[in-house]
């Protein structure tokens, strides 16, 4: 059964990017990430619509975090503090040790291979130190960039559901 601790924080970092904890001085970018019409086109959630809704949100993901229900983590580039994106395991299902994968990015920077950087390191976080058997992953039919990245990452489609969404799966190789 997967066992969180996230104290200290699991810091993570890759070639070129700080995947770090979320802190209320990101609502900035956590209210652009949340209120753009791109980043948002294929997710089903209220946008935001203040800088509160931002706040507001990064005090829920703390929360979560405090009673092991999600991690997020913020992606940074290395020296530069700024969220430019955001990587989150939830729908923890602990008696499979299986775990749900969620992720946006700036617009900005979005097609320079980042996610994939920042998804790589968290999937082998997930099996390594989670010990999970499982990650899976629920994109929108039409979103075709976010299939891809998880295709390259070596999900597979197990099914497609009659509300638009597919079912992507990675077992562990462990």
């Amino acid at each position: 059964m997967i066992e969180i601790n996230l104290t200290p924080f699991p810091e993570l970092i890759t070639p070129r990017l700080l995947l770090r904890q979320l802190h209320q001085g990101d609502a900035e970018e956590i209210f652009q990430l949340r209120s753009d019409e791109k980043v948002n086109e294929f997710v089903d959630r209220q946008r935001a619509t203040s800088i509160e809704d931002a706040r507001s949100f990064i005090d829920k993901i703390i929360a979560n975090q405090h009673n092991g229900v999600g991690i997020m983590w913020a992606l940074t580039l290395k020296g530069d503090p700024k969220l430019i994106g955001a990587i989150v395991f939830w729908n923890f299902i602990k008696e499979k040790d299986e775990v749900e994968v969620g992720y946006e990015l700036l617009p900005e920077h979005h097609g320079k291979g980042i996610m994939q950087e920042a998804l790589l390191k968290v999937i082998g976080y997930g099996f390594e130190i989670l010990k999970l058997k499982t990650i899976g992953a629920c994109p929108k039919a039409a979103n075709l960039p976010s299939i891809n990245l998880l295709e390259k990452c070596g999900f597979v489609e197990t099914a497609s559901a009659e509300d638009g969404y597919l079912a992507y799966r990675l077992d562990s190789p462990l």
